[in-house]
């Protein structure tokens, strides 16, 4: 029974309609909630490597990089109080995407998606605008609030909307939103640290402003889900919801599904302690699984970090920028790859090429650096040295951006049946932040004491997810979210968790592991 690997006869129903216009226009302006995402993403590594922006905030840090020259290298931007200012907002998003769920269930996915863009844009203005550090973490932690809003409905709104044979495209046009975001961050820090008298800083932050607004804006005209609809009580708008978005009359069958699912659903008081019972055991796994390998690929030590991290390689302020546009425009160019290879591939496939490739140019990119700096952080980059490195570095995030990182908010945003999806993209969502938060407040710390070794710690992490997938993850490519469960019923070590009457069609489907 190697792998995860199996064949479902007669799963997928193929419900009447196509993709239309329609389904296309609102998944385009609902992904810009990866936009908010993704520009802070990028915006915060930037402003943390300006020498303006270190002077008035965190002067020991610019006195430790421009005073102590002989200091180890793999410990000049070491300071909780800066890794603070980049993992605050994370740690918010952790604790609003639980408040997240319940609105996003009560009151449809375009109010969170609304409510999101608007607490993002406060946040922005905040950051923009301060003058000590308590105001910059306390406007991180309104676009905490913002993003953590925005990334429990987005991906759960595009999953519900999309047809199953082109959900994987349209959902990961989140990610692609991410990764325009970041681009954007990047080309707009690389600008703004040649503004002359050292506030190009707060325009990088300020300008924020702008995601906000689109997401804000875009969520009033977006229609809500047949899903949501249904779920809170309109059986006759989602019908005619579901009419309009699938181009078609006939939905009889696909809504039908929707209302068992429905009805399932309601018959559940507690998702948050039915996620917890053994037939929902595959769910919860993944969705604690997948968000936790997503963060110790690493990939958040590149997206945060990368001008302070290739400063710290020896890069000058101008090359440090400008490699992040770099590993940006690859990120950006990558995750086109995902949109047009999930759908036809399926997840698998990318999760398992890309881990194997995030694998090799880690171990390389770890021995390239042990090489020039040792254990005691002196040393220097050669000029080809450091090209290689940063080719590597862009290979790794080719890999990333074509598998786990847009795969990571599509796999377990589709899995879960209405009963539990909210508190399954809840769970994500939280997982997700929580991680993200621990690898930004402890990653300078972790580079000072584990130097060039971490590249190869986050690599060995990358083995055992790349290994977990293998055996533990089911393809789920073409398969209607309302019949999912089919998918676990087949699996080789889900099944024993799925009752026979949780999957439609009853215990008469044929289903045969491959």
């Amino acid at each position: 029974m190697a792998g995860g690997g199996f064949a479902v006869q007669g799963t997928a129903r193929n419900y009447e309609g196509g993709v239309t216009t329609f389904v296309i226009i609102t998944c385009f302006v609902a992904a810009f909630g990866g936009l908010i995402f993704g520009y802070d993403i990028g915006i915060s590594g930037g402003v943390t490597s300006m020498d303006p922006f270190l002077m008035k905030f965190f002067p020991s840090v610019y006195r430790k990089e421009t005073e102590e020259h002989h200091e180890d290298m793999y410990c000049k931007f070491e300071s909780h109080l800066l890794q603070l200012f980049t993992s605050s907002l994370y740690f918010a998003a952790l604790i609003a995407s639980f408040f997240a769920s319940t609105v996003t269930r009560v009151f449809g996915r375009k109010i969170s998606m609304l409510f999101g863009g608007l607490v993002f844009l406060v946040g922005s203005i905040l950051s923009g605008v301060a003058i000590n550090v308590a105001m910059l973490i306390i406007g991180r932690l309104l676009l905490g609030v913002g993003v953590g809003f925005a990334n429990q409905a987005v991906p759960v709104y595009l999953s519900e909307m999309a047809p199953a044979n082109i959900r994987g495209a349209l959902n990961i046009g989140f990610q692609m939103a991410i990764t325009v975001g970041i681009l954007a961050a990047n080309l707009i820090n690389y600008g703004t640290a040649k503004i002359e008298g050292g506030w190009g800083w707060r325009l990088s932050l300020a300008l924020a402003a702008v995601p906000a607004i689109m997401i804000s804006v875009g969520s009033l005209f977006l229609p809500d889900t047949p899903n949501s609809i249904l779920e809170r009580g309109h059986p006759e708008k989602a019908r005619e919801m579901l009419k309009k978005i699938r181009g078609t009359n006939n939905v009889d069958e696909e809504f039908q599904d929707l209302i068992d699912a429905t009805e399932a659903a309601k018959s559940v008081e507690h998702p948050w302690l039915n996620i917890m019972k053994p037939q929902y055991r595959p769910q919860l796994v993944i969705c604690c699984l997948i968000p936790f390998f997503q963060q110790v690929t690493g990939i958040n030590v590149i997206m945060f970090y990368a001008p302070v991290l290739f400063k710290t390689l020896g890069f000058g302020d101008d090359a440090s920028l400008m490699s992040a546009v770099i590993t940006g425009v690859v990120n950006m160019l990558a995750t086109i790859v995902s949109i047009y290879s999930a759908d036809k591939f399926g997840r698998r496939l990318l999760f398992l090429e890309g881990g194997i490739q995030m694998i090799i140019s880690q171990i390389l990119v770890g021995y390239m650096i042990g090489k020039s700096f040792g254990t005691d952080g002196v040393g220097k980059l050669s000029g080809g040295s450091a090209n290689f490195v940063l080719f590597l570095l862009c290979v790794y995030v080719a890999a990333f951006a074509w598998s786990w990182g847009p795969l990571g908010w599509l796999v377990p945003s589709e899995i879960c049946s209405l009963e539990i999806r909210s508190a399954g993209q809840a769970i994500n969502v939280s997982v997700n932040m929580l991680f993200t938060f621990v690898i930004g407040q402890f990653f300078l710390t972790m580079l000072c004491h584990m130097k060039f070794g971490l590249f190869l710690f986050f690599a060995c992490w990358v083995v055992v997810m790349t290994i977990f997938v293998y055996f533990f993850l089911p393809e789920t490519r073409n398969v209607p979210i309302e019949e999912m469960n089919r998918v676990w019923k087949a699996h080789w070590f889900w099944s024993k968790y799925i009752p026979d009457d949780a999957v439609i069609g009853g215990p008469s489907s044929k289903q045969q592991i491959a």
